[in-house]
C-alpha cells in the first residue's frame, strides 16, 4: 500500500492506494487545533488533535484497527504546493530536499510549512517508512523563460520572484488521463475550477503557460481570493489595512465571498438576486478573458478540459465559459474527475525501485 498525505495547515487528508493505484480508504482530520473531526471511509468521530503528528497519529491508528497497520505500507507520498525553481520533479524525502523545501517557506508561507508538518510528524511516527513529494509548481516548470519572468530589476528576479503556477498536480492528472484514452489534443486549454481557480495551456502535453503566478493568488476569480488585481490596488490596500491584514483579505475575505457573501457556486447558482448572478457573470467573464491569453500563448485551440468541483459539477459555468470561447472553435469538451492524490501515488511508484 502508498499512503498519500495532503497535509494543509488546520488538516490532513489520506488516501490509501494498492500498488494497482486503486483507491482502497480515504480519510482526514480537520480544524487540527479545535474540535475537528475524524473520517475513515464512512467512519465519523468528533476528534481534537493539537497538531499534526497528533492528526495522524489518530489516521494510522484506525486504519491499523482496519487491518491497515502503518507496518504494511511500502511508502507515504506528499502533495507540497511549492517546489520552487529547483524541485521540478517527484523526489525521495532526504536532508537536503526538506532543506529545499523549507527554503520554498517564504514563497508559498500559507502552504508549505503545514505539508512540512505532515512529512516530520509521519517520520517521527513511522521512520523507517521511505517517503516520497510531488510539487504542485512542478507541472509548469516547462513553460518558457519569456512567460514566468517578471519585468523586475535582476537581484529581485535572483530572489525567487516570478512566475511559478500551481494546480500542476491536477494538470498532469488530466493529461495523462486523456493521453490514457487518446484523447489528448495537440493544444488543450484546461481549468482547474474550485475554491482555488485556475487555467493552463498545454501543449503536446506540456505546460506553456497559466494564471497563477508568483503566488496562487493571481489570475482567476476564485472562492476568496481577488484573481489578477493591480499592484498599486494590493499596495494601497496594504497601507489602509496593514500588510498582514491585506495579505489576508486578497487570499481570504475576496473572490466570490466579496461579491456575494459565499465562495459556494453550488449556493450561488441556486440564487436569483443580483450580487449572485453578477458573482456568477463575473467568474465565466474572467475565465474567458483569461482563456483567450491562454489560446494565443500556444496559437490556439483544439479542446477544452474541466476538472475540479466547479469544473466537474457546475454545468452552467463550464457552458458559459466554453460558449464565450466559442470563437476560437475547440472541437470537444472534456470533463475529467480530479486525481491529485492518484496522480501522487503513480509519481512514487517508479522511485520505490524494485
Amino acid at each position: 500500500m502508498i499512503l498519500v498525505v495532503n497535509a494543509g495547515s488546520s488538516s490532513v487528508k489520506v488516501v490509501l492506494f494498492d500498488m494497482e493505484l486503486r483507491e482502497v480508504l480515504q480519510g482526514a482530520v480537520t480544524e487540527i487545533g479545535a474540535l475537528g473531526q475524524l473520517t475513515l471511509g464512512p467512519w465519523r468521530q468528533p476528534v481534537q488533535a493539537a497538531d499534526h503528528a497528533a492528526a495522524l497519529s489518530l489516521l494510522l491508528a484506525v486504519l491499523r484497527a482496519q487491518d491497515h497497520p502503518p507496518e504494511g505500507l511500502r511508502a507515504a507520498a506528499h502533495r507540497i504546493v511549492h517546489g520552487g525553481a529547483a524541485l521540478t520533479a517527484p523526489c525521495r524525502l532526504d536532508a537536503a530536499t526538506l532543506a529545499a523545501i523549507e527554503a520554498c517557506v517564504p514563497l508559498a508561507p500559507l502552504h508549505n510549512p503545514g505539508n512540512l508538518a505532515g512529512i516530520r510528524a509521519l517520520q517521527a511516527l513511522a521512520p523507517d517508512l521511505p517517503q516520497f513529494a510531488s510539487f504542485d509548481t512542478a507541472f509548469h516548470a516547462t513553460v518558457p523563460e519569456v512567460e514566468s519572468t517578471y519585468a523586475l530589476p535582476a537581484d529581485l528576479r535572483a530572489e525567487g520572484l516570478r512566475r511559478y503556477g500551481f494546480h500542476g498536480l491536477s494538470y498532469s492528472s488530466l493529461a495523462s488521463s486523456l493521453a490514457e484514452q487518446g484523447q489528448l489534443p495537440r493544444r488543450l486549454l484546461a481549468f482547474h475550477l474550485g475554491n482555488g481557480a485556475s487555467a493552463c495551456a498545454i501543449l503536446d502535453g506540456r505546460s506553456v503557460a497559466t494564471t497563477m503566478g508568483y503566488s496562487p493568488l493571481d489570475g482567476l476569480v476564485m472562492g476568496t481570493r481577488t484573481g489578477s488585481i493591480d499592484g498599486m490596488a494590493v499596495l494601497a490596500i496594504a497601507r489602509r489595512n496593514g500588510i498582514e491584514a491585506a495579505e489576508r483579505l486578497l487570499n481570504r475575505d475576496s473572490g466570490l465571498r466579496a461579491l456575494a457573501g459565499t465562495s459556494d457556486m453550488r449556493a450561488l447558482l441556486a440564487r436569483d438576486d443580483a450580487e449572485a448572478r453578477f458573482a456568477v457573470d463575473h467568474f465565466c467573464h474572467w475565465a474567458i478573458r483569461h482563456g483567450g491569453a491562454l489560446a494565443a500563448a500556444m496559437g490556439g485551440v483544439d479542446d477544452l478540459a474541466f476538472t475540479g468541483g466547479i469544473g466537474e459539477n457546475a454545468t452552467p459555468v463550464r457552458d458559459r465559459i466554453r460558449d464565450g470561447l466559442a470563437f476560437l472553435s475547440p472541437a470537444r469538451v472534456h470533463v475529467v474527475p480530479a486525481q491529485e492524490e492518484r496522480r501522487i501515488a503513480a509519481d512514487a511508484l517508479p522511485l520505490l525501485g524494485p
